[in-house]
């Protein structure tokens, strides 16, 4: 095999509650408007034709704790609190049942968003590639496994910036439920161990600054937090 020109960073690996093996972090998939509060605060109708995704690349995932830059090119920087599933196993149009057994674990995560890139690019009717895709926008509590927790409806999910509460909500306000977005995401993809899928956001998502401090948390997960420092 010929020698590589250049050696690329490792992928990020979550940890998994409890255990000593980490979770490497392959595909990110991420639901778009999964609740009807946050669809209507960005001015959209629920919509229950079908769910849409956006990606996120692995290289710009971030672990909880991180200290990050303020990213390059915003003026509208906003915070999303999600919950996160974690694949375990290879999965291709799935059933309901086979959805839930394809899920390995769960946890908190934040789907950093350029708000202002991405409505003008969504105004153009362009990618959203600027405003979501970007470093360090894809941040990663500890996982726990499917097996000692449970994705009920009245689980909270709710995320503060320097202890003021800004997203408060339960997990039965999901559009798309959890089985559904597997089921409907494995039509077109071959699902497999290393995907992640963030379930979407719940009403509140505002803009945040350097010198921030933005931590959230879900009823029986690992919490999370984010500090942004100065723009580089």
């Amino acid at each position: 095999m010929p020698d590589s020109l250049f050696s690329l960073p490792a992928p990020v690996s979550i940890p998994v509650h409890g255990q000593t093996a980490t979770y490497p972090v392959g595909r990110i998939f991420c639901v778009g408007r999964n609740y009807a509060a946050h669809a209507a605060e960005m001015g959209h109708d629920v919509d229950r034709e079908a769910p849409f995704y956006f990606t996120k690349s692995a290289a710009n995932a971030v672990l909880t704790g991180a200290t990050v830059p303020y990213p390059p090119g915003t003026e509208n920087f906003h915070h999303e609190m999600e919950l996160a599933v974690a694949i375990g196993k290879p999965v291709f149009r799935a059933t309901s049942d086979q959805a839930w057994g394809a899920v390995y674990a769960y946890g908190c995560a934040l789907d950093m968003t350029r708000r202002d890139l991405q409505i003008r690019e969504r105004n153009k009717q362009r990618p959203w590639d600027l405003g979501k895709d970007l470093e360090n926008g894809a941040v990663f509590a500890p996982l726990v496994q499917a097996s000692d927790w449970a994705a009920t409806d009245d689980k909270r999910i709710h995320l503060s910036v320097n202890g003021a509460l800004r997203q408060d909500a339960k997990l039965d306000e999901l559009i798309w439920k959890i089985d559904e977005i597997i089921s409907h995401l494995s039509g077109y993809y071959h699902l497999r161990p290393g995907d992640l899928i963030l379930t979407g956001t719940p009403a509140g998502v505002g803009p945040v600054q350097a010198g921030d401090v933005i931590e959230g948390g879900i009823d029986g997960l690992q919490p999370i937090k984010l500090t942004l420092g100065d723009a580089e």
